[in-house]
């Protein structure tokens, strides 16, 4: 069985740092993309960053230069880090990946279980 674990959530100052991690652990053959997303309170799901298998990254525009995502195959995790916090970035986090399972077949969308970021003074 596949899991996405999160962690690194918590509450932050405006202007404040924090660095989200996401580690996939049971057995399969590879991962290919994988992401982070939020969903704030009364809102939609938003994916806020994606990184290929081949390090490519692109960002939701809100948090163009403040997020960096990336990636340890080794270790099976991505990570988010989120600099210059503001108070519009309070939401749950979630990871996604894209997996590719023993046996065949096509590629398996895996979500972690979430972890709440908050930015508040």
């Amino acid at each position: 069985q596949v899991q996405l674990v999160e962690s690194g959530g918590g509450l932050v100052q405006p202007g404040g740092s924090l660095r989200l991690s996401c580690a996939a652990s049971g057995m399969f053959f590879s991962i290919y993309g994988m992401g982070w997303y939020r969903q704030a309170p009364g809102k939609q799901r938003e994916l806020v960053a994606h990184i290929t298998s081949g390090d490519s990254a692109n960002y939701e525009d809100s948090v163009k230069g403040r997020f960096t995502i990336s990636r340890d195959n080794a270790k099976n995790t991505v990570y988010l880090q989120m600099n210059s916090l503001k108070p519009e970035d309070t939401a749950v986090y979630y990871c996604n990946a894209q997996i590719q399972r023993f046996g065949g077949g096509g590629l398996v969308a895996y979500w972690g279980q979430g972890t709440q970021v908050t930015v508040s003074s």
